[in-house]
């Protein structure tokens, strides 16, 4: 995806670069001018494509004009003929200027390279196949500014699963989604549930035999350049895991993080004889810092990092 930060016309009069974007393209610059030129917002040329008899979402029509994505099938160009005459513009010229299908499936360039994640993940081949599966465009374009992590651990130390709340701000128009990668260190083909609990929905995902699992989480609309979103999702892990005798909850961040809180939440009458935080920077994954936490009576621990990243950083414990 490449990205511009203005468009060699925006001297020329709304009308003039208007009719220049819809000689030369590309597309997305054509489409966003004729939107602005009409004076309509998004969801009026949704109210108006409609009473057409052409349906279409808001997110799709924000997506054709950043360029994240472009009509393709017949269902789409008969709704790119209508929103032609919704805003005015000459039969077809739109249409000619949308380029050729899109690949499916593998996405090129991926912003999640496979040797930025060989030092973060040992199971790098399968991560790099499960990537190929979704849309990680948006990775790049997202700044974390908060995110914590709630693991639920039960008497048997068991992780049930983990709670997640994040604050994301979008660099750039059309950022619409986030890429989970999550492995619950479980038996072979025990999968964890993806469950989106607020402002996000389930998009596209892949899980192997492991376990490892790689899904989209879309937005509830897409975020124009300068927005924030907080997002919750839930993964719960299967139940019926052995309990073990030590354990960690880490999380990998391949970009910096301003603010990032892991904390893990024991059964009072089962707690660990020992947990500690852990770190380690990303081009040392193994040399990890540990520093001795402390267990509430009721079971609570914490560990807070600011400015982090990239690297790995948890909390383990000893049952």
């Amino acid at each position: 995806m490449t990205l511009t930060a203005g468009h060699p016309h925006t001297n020329l009069p709304a009308e003039t670069e208007l009719a220049e974007l819809l000689r030369t393209g590309p597309f997305p610059a054509a489409l966003r001018a004729a939107i602005q030129a009409s004076g309509l917002s998004l969801d009026r040329v949704q109210y108006r494509l409609r009473s057409r008899g052409a349906s279409v979402s808001v997110a799709t029509l924000s997506n054709w004009q950043s360029g994240r994505r472009q009509p393709e099938g017949d269902a789409s160009f008969a709704v790119l003929a209508n929103l032609e005459g919704v805003l005015g513009l000459p039969a077809s010229s739109l249409r000619a200027l949308v380029g050729p299908p899109r690949p499916r499936g593998r996405y090129a360039p991926s912003t999640i390279s496979a040797p930025a994640m060989e030092a973060m993940w040992s199971a790098k081949d399968r991560l790099t196949s499960l990537l190929s599966t979704v849309d990680t465009s948006s990775d790049a374009l997202l700044t974390r500014l908060s995110q914590h992590d709630l693991v639920e651990v039960d008497a048997n130390g068991a992780q049930r699963g983990v709670r997640v709340r994040q604050v994301l701000r979008a660099d750039a128009d059309g950022v619409d989604r986030w890429v989970v990668v999550y492995s619950p260190g479980h038996p072979r083909g025990a999968a964890a549930e993806l469950v989106p609990l607020r402002h996000c929905g389930l998009g596209r995902g892949a899980v192997d035999d492991s376990g490892l699992m790689v899904a989209e989480l879309l937005f509830d609309v897409p975020l124009a350049r300068g927005e924030t979103i907080m997002m919750e999702f839930e993964l719960v892990n299967p139940p019926g895991v052995v309990a073990r005798t030590s354990d960690v909850f880490s999380r990998k961040f391949r970009r910096p993080v301003r603010d990032y809180l892991s904390e893990v939440q024991f059964d009072p009458a089962a707690l660990p004889r020992r947990c500690a935080q852990i770190s380690a920077p990303l081009e040392q994954p193994t040399q990890f810092r540990r520093k001795a936490l402390t267990v509430s009576p009721a079971g609570a621990a914490h560990a807070v990092a600011l400015d982090f990243g990239p690297g790995t950083f948890g909390i383990h414990w000893d049952m």
